[in-house]
């Protein structure tokens, strides 16, 4: 016997009962949305190759760039046996305060050049654990009007400037859309302690064409920074935008220039000779070269800017005694010591100080890196 519909028909079709979820295409209400649900608006952004070609990499900054990476590379291998030394503010929020930090950096490490090798830390990109200002690209005037496609040019001249004064550029690469605008002008790079146990940042690192270096997690793990190296040293194949901003397939063939970044981590500081010799284990348990350098400033600061210095020097004096795991040290410095708050749109700003992470001010920069110099003669 046929089901009845609800009139007491017959269709061939069992009655809908109360409650019945199906989707009736009679009705006459519109569907619910289901695609960017949350999001507000979505503009265009300049393709890289848009950008790139606007403000071009020279013959200069190109061959700075190449020989730069040859060189760390040299150092991560031990044929070049000078402390690798990645110096520099916090993030970069003022171009000509940057650009007077670079000017003073670069004669600085034209002093010391026989026995350290200074890379200007350039950080355009910021994480944070909850809110708060992202960085250059993201938010370039300060203001919170989010001009990212502005942000992108002014980071990609301000790499032009500084390496175009002969230094070499260092950067977190943090978006994985970032580098393929700025990556050809920067000579290393890290991989932060919040996105160290990302895929995504493992599968970049993977495909990058400088030296990575890898941080230990924000709770003190280092194993997660050498599963991360030993991951971005195999080939990977993920999705990315292409030079066209064409959504593509990537296949990498791995980047053997990683090594790993102590910053120390919840449990405290992670610089002196047990912990280096710790992770040292943990990369040749795991077949990896031992390649460790360390941030003297975050936890093994005990995010005191001041402290720095105790880690710096025992870096220098571990290397000074012949160790040979450490490999290079990175300084949080800026123009002026310590760090100012603001909110967005605040028009007075103190020159030359930084806007995140507290800095030890320029002369403390100096007499850290001239010591060391001397110390390792």
């Amino acid at each position: 016997m046929a089901a009845t519909d609800g009139d007491g028909t017959g269709s061939g079709q069992a009655a809908r009962q109360p409650g019945d979820r199906a989707y009736d295409t009679a009705d006459t209400k519109p569907p619910q949305r289901t695609h960017n649900v949350n999001v507000r608006a979505v503009q265009p952004l300049a393709s890289p190759q848009d950008i790139r070609e606007d403000l071009p990499n020279t013959s200069l900054t190109r061959q700075l760039v190449v020989d730069s990476r040859e060189v760390i590379k040299s150092i991560l291998d031990g044929r070049d046996d000078r402390l690798l030394a990645i110096v520099g503010p916090c993030s970069i929020h003022d171009e000509k305060a940057a650009l007077e930090y670079a000017d003073r950096l670069a004669a600085l490490a034209r002093e010391v050049a026989d026995q350290i090798y200074v890379v200007m830390r350039v950080y355009f990109e910021k994480p944070r654990t909850t809110v708060g200002w992202k960085g250059l690209i993201n938010d370039p005037h300060l203001d919170g009007t989010f001009a990212i496609d502005e942000g992108l040019r002014v980071a990609r001249r301000m790499l032009l400037e500084i390496v175009g004064r002969g230094l070499p550029a260092a950067t977190e690469m943090l978006d994985p859309i970032t580098p393929q605008y700025i990556a050809d002008l920067v000579s290393w790079a890290a991989i932060g302690a919040r996105t160290t146990e990302s895929q995504t940042h493992r599968e970049m690192a993977s495909g990058l064409s400088m030296p990575i270096g890898f941080k230990n997690s924000t709770d003190s793990n280092v194993q997660v920074a050498v599963d991360a190296m030993k991951s971005a040293l195999h080939p990977h194949n993920f999705l990315g935008i292409d030079e066209q901003g064409r959504t593509a397939i990537f296949r990498t063939s791995g980047n053997k220039w990683g090594h790993i970044i102590l910053r120390g981590g919840r449990q405290g500081p992670n610089y002196h000779p047990e912990c280096v010799f710790e992770a040292a284990q943990r990369m040749r348990d795991a077949g990896l070269e031992p390649r460790i350098a360390v941030d003297c400033s975050h936890a093994n600061s005990n995010k005191r800017h001041a402290y720095q210095e105790v880690a710096w020097r025992s870096v220098v004096r571990q290397r000074a005694a012949g160790s040979r795991l450490l490999v290079g040290a990175m300084l949080e410095s800026n123009l002026f010591e310590g760090s100012q708050a603001f909110e967005p749109g605040q028009t007075e700003l103190r020159y030359g100080v930084s806007v995140t992470d507290a800095c030890i001010g320029w002369e403390k920069t100096e007499e850290l890196v001239r010591d060391a110099c001397r110390e390792l003669s």
